[in-house]
């Protein structure tokens, strides 16, 4: 496995795995059909759409923090290579 698969299963893997337990957590507590865009009336889609776009967006934000702190622990002859 090169360094780049090992680099993205390690930050993609904690990534759905926290994805999947703030879910759990919103959607616990929100309910989809009580849900308004910008004060607007309530969206009329259906709950499948708002878990299923919320689980991305919380991917997506979990996965820039594990890449972020990823980088962070990278040594400086890795990354200041020419």
């Amino acid at each position: 496995m090169t360094f780049v698969q090992r680099c993205a299963m390690a930050i993609l893997w904690p990534a759905f795995l926290m994805a999947g337990v703030l879910e759990v957590l919103v959607f616990a507590l929100v309910d989809p059909h009580q849900m308004r865009w910008l004060g607007a009336s309530a969206l009329d889609w259906p709950a499948a759409a708002f878990y299923t776009i919320a689980f991305f967006v919380f991917w997506a934000v979990t996965t820039v923090t594990a890449a972020l702190a990823l980088m962070l622990d990278l040594p400086a002859d890795r990354i200041n290579r020419p």
